[in-house]
């Protein structure tokens, strides 16, 4: 259990039982203490309590005014009563009010013990339930979200079922790229998982800006109006998506749905895309990367609009199918992965992907390919980022200052690297903080900007997910290891 409340106004019992608590084998992580009703209700109003020990006969507020008005409360503790002999009658008056114990003073550490390991069970029994219900419910949004036709039966039975539980309160959907890693479960949020490709989040009113700056804090965002009520969850998503093809587009962290970014911007450019189909086998490599290069450029000038981007990208596969056949027998799934362009985080991200693939696929065709494979500019970069990573590095200025074409530099890179830039910048940087961590004395915030991080949360969410630990854990283990 998480959290256990103690409420007794004589301290040396509140101490006691602390005390018994510590000792008794059930882990609890935090144990505070108050000593009145009064006080103890407010803590009730502020945070989830999971089990609370409460004596019946207090100063301001006793036990039973604090069981009764915790009863509006949403979240009620496990209450286990403590009291004295005579106070027999109002236990059995708080028992029916749905306290799950009673014991009497003296207190002994048996019974402690043996109420703690009853509610531990039963309140690992109630996480379960509350688990299997939010995955069920998850998969009725989902189910909502994808069909066309939900009758309006469907929608009474899964209101009925889920949205005092899941959706009660206003909430907004969000429509993020999918990245394959499981999302750990927190009652903040409501994960769908992946939709169409997106990875669907349904969050409350109260919750939206915390997320976006710390769970969502790396992604490019949709986010849909506000909206309250199972009924209103497909709109929602429709927003939502057309606000995630406007993030991916701009690079941009979070964007918010309006009626504009349902306009089409833009047209098919089917001898664009036939251009750069036809140079990608032939030695004109460059200018085919000099199109797509120019095309994205339209594209960051709002010229086009998501669903025309997919149009073109589209018709580029196809293209590719029909002119290379036979050269892509075996190879399909290479091309097929870019029908979903919304897989990736942003537009950078995508035209990294797709220029990478397409220098590939010209290096089957051509096996010359030494001169964008030059080794001596890859050691001239390296050296050059070993200097300065850092600073505000990024790819397009290593690619300057080595005197490459950007995107066949990012090829050319991850082909002698074995990683593309930013993975390989953002793991020389942890490498250089562990080191820091490990042989100054250096604080965390120092560290950060030392290794080229302005933004300390940032650094220190990253380094956790490079390494399972913050920065302070890491440099209390590399101690540890020197004892």
């Amino acid at each position: 259990m998480n959290t256990v409340l103690i409420v007794e106004d004589e301290k040396m019992i509140r101490q006691g039982i602390k005390v018994m608590i510590q000792r008794s084998g059930v882990p609890v992580q935090n144990i505070m203490e108050c000593n009145n009703g009064q006080i103890a209700l407010d803590i009730l109003s502020s945070q989830k309590i999971d089990v609370m020990f409460t004596d019946i006969r207090m100063p301001k507020m006793d036990g039973i005014e604090l069981v009764e008005a915790m009863q509006k409360l949403e979240h009620r503790p496990l209450t286990v009563a403590i009291s004295g002999y005579d106070d027999f009658a109002y236990a059995v008056q708080l028992l029916r009010m749905g306290v799950k114990e009673y014991i009497l003073k003296p207190v002994e550490r048996e019974q402690i013990v043996e109420v703690l390991k009853k509610l531990e069970a039963e309140i690992q029994k109630n996480n379960e339930s509350d688990r299997e219900k939010r995955e069920i419910g998850c998969q009725q949004f989902k189910y909502m979200i994808l069909n066309e036709h939900i009758t309006e039966k469907e929608i009474q039975t899964v209101t009925q079922r889920f949205e005092k539980k899941l959706l009660s309160k206003e909430y907004v959907v969000c429509c993020l790229e999918n990245t394959g890693e499981e999302t750990e479960e927190n009652t903040s949020f409501l994960c769908l998982g992946d939709i169409e490709g997106n990875c669907v989040y349904i969050i409350g009113r109260e919750n939206k800006e915390f997320l976006l700056r710390n769970e969502l804090a790396d992604s490019y965002v949709g986010i849909s109006r506000m909206h309250s009520g199972v009924a209103q969850l497909k709109a929602a998503y429709t927003e939502a998506k057309a606000a995630r093809k406007e993030a991916f587009l701009r690079a941009k962290h979070d964007v918010e749905y309006t009626e504009a970014l349902l306009k089409e911007r833009g047209k098919v450019d089917e001898e664009k895309m036939h251009q750069i189909v036809q140079m990608a086998g032939t030695d004109k490599i460059s200018g085919a990367l000099k199109l797509m290069e120019l095309f994205t450029g339209e594209i960051k000038r709002e010229q086009y609009s998501g669903s025309v981007l997919e149009k073109n990208i589209d018709i580029f596969i196809k293209e590719m199918f029909r002119t290379y056949q036979n050269v892509l027998q075996g190879e399909e799934q290479g091309l097929l992965r870019f029908q979903n362009i919304y897989r990736y985080a942003n537009l950078d991200e995508l035209m990294e992907e797709l220029t990478g693939w397409l220098i590939g696929f010209h290096e089957k065709i051509h096996t010359e390919f030494d001169d964008y494979r030059n080794k001596s500019k890859m050691k001239q970069a390296i050296a050059y980022i070993m200097e300065n990573f850092d600073k505000d590095l990024n790819m397009a200025v290593i690619s300057n200052y080595v005197s490459m074409n950007y995107s066949l530099f990012s090829y050319a890179f991850k082909q002698y690297t074995g990683k593309n830039f930013v993975n390989y910048l953002k793991e020389l940087r942890v490498n250089e903080a562990k080191r820091l961590l490990e042989e100054t004395d250096m604080r965390v915030i120092e560290i950060s900007q030392k290794v080229g991080y302005e933004n300390e949360k940032h650094f220190m969410k990253l380094f956790k997910s490079q390494c399972g630990v913050s920065p302070t854990e890491y440099r209390k283990n590399m101690q540890f290891r020197e004892q």
